[in-house]
């Protein structure tokens, strides 16, 4: 298996698997404005004083909560008011779900990066209207998705002129009832493929509905499943942060704590140096 260093370029960022490692996170949901302005700030300030290319995450709609009362998101029209505001405000890249085809278009015209939620990454009319926005597609790999099943992802993207703009998430796979499981493999696996892999350490601690009507969450794993992808080599990390994921409308069970985030990025900064330091082949032992 061949591993391939092919890259993306989010303005004037470069992520690859081949390079320092990007941040991409945020609050799962769009909350208010003044949540994802203060978490953009604090989270592009830890990671200048580390060097790592930062981009905000936020969701303006969660489609496929457990349940019909859970909050689900101020909606389009305002989430994306709120994201122009932190790309105006204080000067980053920023990323979104898109869950419909009609999405794409407003979405398009604000976010860096669109993305395809994990549920929707074989809605092929949606995988297509996406990349022919001309954003950068960032796709998660389903729960019920095998690591070499998502080149399918890639070969579509590549048939819509998407190839060089596509990037593949690992966020585990479902292991039983209201479980997940990481297999490292699949990150090797992801990037032969030629596209950035980046690990979703949240989602993948995630209990899936493990609540009844909400999800639950093992927050405790989701650095040593980070240190194991940092030990690997990914493009980025996707992490869900929460001033109080206690109180967080979304997602608190498997936030990041937004006081613990510049620890964290500082320990994993140090695996991925180790890591990606001269030009180790890593089928040498084959």
């Amino acid at each position: 298996m061949k591993v391939i260093g092919s890259g993306v370029r989010v303005g004037n960022l470069t992520i690859a698997n081949d390079r320092p490692f990007a941040l991409i996170a945020g609050p799962c949901v769009a909350e208010s404005e003044k949540l994802c302005l203060d978490v953009a700030r604090f989270l592009k300030t830890a990671s200048r004083r580390l060097g790592i290319p930062y981009i905000f995450k936020a969701s303006f709609d969660k489609a496929n909560r457990s349940s019909s009362g859970s909050f689900r998101g101020p909606g389009r029209e305002e989430g994306l008011r709120i994201l122009a505001e932190v790309k105006k405000h204080v000067g980053v890249p920023v990323l979104t779900d898109v869950h419909s085809v009609e999405d794409v278009g407003p979405a398009a015209r604000v976010a860096d990066v669109l993305q395809i939620p994990a549920f929707l990454c074989r809605q092929t009319d949606l995988v297509l209207a996406a990349v022919r926005s001309g954003r950068v597609v960032n796709v998660k790999k389903g729960q019920f998705l095998s690591p070499w099943d998502a080149k399918n992802i890639v070969e579509k993207a590549a048939s819509a002129g998407g190839r060089g703009r596509l990037m593949l998430t690992e966020r585990g796979t479902s292991f039983g009832y209201n479980n997940l499981v990481v297999d490292p493999r699949g990150l090797e696996v992801m990037k032969s493929f030629g596209v950035p892999a980046v690990f979703d350490a949240t989602h993948s601690v995630q209990l899936p509905g493990g609540k009844g009507t909400s999800s639950g969450g093992q927050r405790e794993f989701i650095y040593p499943l980070a240190r194991a992808a940092a030990a690997i080599g990914v493009a980025a990390f996707f992490f869900e942060v929460h001033p109080s994921p206690e109180k967080a409308l979304s997602d608190g069970p498997n936030s990041v704590r937004l006081s613990q985030v510049p620890e964290l990025l500082k320990r994993l900064r140090e695996l991925d140096k180790v890591v990606k330091r001269g030009t180790f082949a890593r089928n040498v032992f084959l």
